[in-house]
């Protein structure tokens, strides 16, 4: 269905299976570390999962996870809900729609612990479309290339507008690859009365 760039199989394995993969222990140490004392239940949601990297992938990882894939394209929701349909995964589900909409959408509106985007957007405008999606509390994640501090710098005051501060940044390495990503996360502030 041409929705990704890499089709050679180990190149595939290496820059789209690991990447996902890599981005669990990050996800799961701020988690405990902030949010709660335990990874179990988490409510994920993949915004522009398009072939479900990492969405799907980390549904596959983590069955007790409920993940929510969000794509806006009828193809890759198509492909989405058929790779769904094969795997019989039970803690997976495909939303057609747009983060900056859904992100206003009550029925979506903070309603997730987690919030990932890999390969989607800028940091700034990845703030934006993310943060809404994530309860108060929880995380956003946003996998990076390899030197993202000024793409963080630049999204800064967005993030704080958006009632949330950078926690850290995680850089994650490949043994088999030449090349790293860094996990950037975002936490949602509690509100005060």
């Amino acid at each position: 269905m041409n929705l990704t760039a890499v089709t050679e199989v180990n190149e595939v394995m290496e820059r789209h299976i690991e990447d996902s993969l890599a981005i669990i222990p990050p996800i799961t140490n701020s988690y405990i570390s902030h949010c709660n004392n335990s990874t179990k239940n988490i409510n994920l949601v993949d915004v522009g999962s398009g072939a479900g990297l990492p969405g799907l992938i980390l549904a596959i990882a983590c069955p007790d996870w409920k993940v929510t894939l969000l794509e806006s394209m009828n193809k890759r929701c198509v492909f989405l809900e058929h790779a769904i349909g094969l795997t019989g995964l039970s803690n997976v589900k495909v939303v057609r729609g747009r983060a900056e909409s859904l992100g206003q959408d009550l029925r979506f509106r903070e309603k997730f612990d987690v919030a990932v985007a890999r390969a989607v957007s800028e940091m700034r405008i990845l703030a934006e479309y993310c943060l809404p999606l994530v309860r108060v509390g929880g995380l956003f994640v946003a996998a990076k290339g390899h030197d993202p501090q000024a793409e963080v710098r630049n999204a800064e005051r967005a993030i704080q507008m958006m009632g949330a501060a950078v926690l850290q940044l995680c850089s994650v390495f490949f043994p088999c690859a030449q090349w790293s990503h860094t996990a950037h996360m975002d936490s949602e502030l509690p509100s005060y009365v």
